[in-house]
């Protein structure tokens, strides 16, 4: 029984195969016209920082370079807290302020995007606008800035910038083969709903397995399709060709 089912869903799905290519390519075409047309380019970049005490004093003529346990202790406890720190009003207002843009506050935090790498003390900065330019400018400008306020807040020097950010002339927004996939994926969804709820719907009687199924009889006999035309024309052209004898 269950692979008359499969067998009678695989029926129904192929003979509307046109029916879901159309609604597939309906949709693939959407998926274009809109990350071409309606989507706005923005533009990340990305600065990475590190946590390190740059000087430790072992005596008052005497200064080495080395990074003790203590010190990435503390630097691991200080990530989640200069995470924070970077995306505070102060350093967002100093920013704005520096690079005189013409930006709201808000939406500066809202386009910046503070991570940790895994089981590191790296923090990475990332700047998401509509022009690569300004990305890279305020990505950059706000390294510095949180650099220099954990500088005077803490009274130490432990943050250090490994990569500047780089213009970036590739939007971050936009995939064009990912988002064709993901309308294409919608419309098989779509046209697959489609079938079974147009077959759903329909009520009508086709084949003998229809009436067993739907009323639990027997079918004792079937009569076969009487072409009532076909047969006429023949008794005409007999009678025409008996005619002419």
């Amino acid at each position: 029984m269950e692979e008359l089912d499969l067998k009678e869903l695989f029926e129904i799905f192929w003979s509307k195969k046109l029916q879901i290519i159309l609604i597939v390519l309906i949709f693939a075409v959407i998926g274009v016209v809109y990350t071409i047309g309606f989507t706005t380019p923005m533009y990340t970049s990305r600065t990475s920082l590190l946590l390190a005490t740059s000087n430790n004093t072992t005596d008052a003529t005497e200064t080495t370079n080395a990074i003790t346990t203590t010190d990435i202790t503390i630097n691991s406890k200080l990530v989640p807290t200069y995470r924070e720190l970077v995306r505070s009003k102060k350093v967002l207002r100093q920013v704005i302020s520096n690079l005189e843009i013409d930006v709201e506050e808000d939406q500066l935090r809202n386009n910046v995007t503070v991570t940790t790498v895994k089981d590191t003390e790296m923090i990475e900065i990332s700047v998401t606008n509509y022009n690569p330019t300004y990305a890279a400018r305020i990505a950059n400008e706000i390294a510095k800035v949180f650099s220099n306020e954990v500088s005077e807040t803490y009274n130490i020097n432990n943050v250090h910038i490994v990569d500047e950010a780089e213009v970036e002339n590739s939007p971050s927004n936009i995939n064009h083969i990912k988002d064709i996939v993901i309308f294409v994926f919608i419309g098989l969804v779509i046209a697959v709903m489609y079938v079974l709820t147009a077959n759903m719907l329909d009520t009508t009687i086709k084949t003998q397995e229809d009436i067993e199924r739907i009323y639990k009889l027997p079918v004792l006999a079937a009569i076969p399709i009487y072409e009532a035309n076909t047969q006429i024309q023949r008794k005409k052209q007999k009678s025409k060709k008996g005619g002419r004898k």
